[in-house]
């Protein structure tokens, strides 16, 4: 049951943290990108939002076996945010992008966005699978 809670954790931390902070991001200009896209993923054109939560939810899972082990309340909170920028992030951009055969980005507004996303992603996992 806590690897279903975890998932959980990290599928709602998508819509909640990590596509709100996109939505501040595009409303105040910083970004192009369009938080909670319907759009089609490739292959089985699955929404963009839901692909997003998915794999937030698979992330979630990693996470949580980490989170698990933390005894210290502020270690909880930092390896959530430190994990969910860096781990996501780099995995977007070494994997995923050339997986989709997107061009390689030193862009720092595309770098820090997927850092200050995928942190608020993090940060919504910890809120969401921490034992009351």
């Amino acid at each position: 049951m806590k690897w279903i809670r975890w998932f959980i954790a990290g599928a709602l931390a998508v819509p909640v943290f990590h596509q709100t902070v996109l939505w501040v991001l595009h409303a105040i200009g910083w970004i192009s990108l369009k938080p909670f896209s319907l759009a089609a993923t490739r292959p089985f054109g699955v929404p963009e939002v839901l692909s997003l939560s998915f794999w937030g939810g698979v992330w979630g899972i990693l996470l949580g076996a980490i989170l698990m082990r933390v005894r210290s309340s502020r270690a909880y909170w930092l390896i959530a945010i430190v994990f969910g920028a860096i781990a996501p992030t780099l995995v977007a951009g070494l994997v995923v992008m050339p997986l989709k055969h997107m061009p390689r980005t030193n862009d720092p507004k595309l770098i820090a966005t997927g850092l200050l996303v995928n942190a608020a992603w993090g940060l919504g996992t910890a809120v969401f699978g921490k034992r009351r």
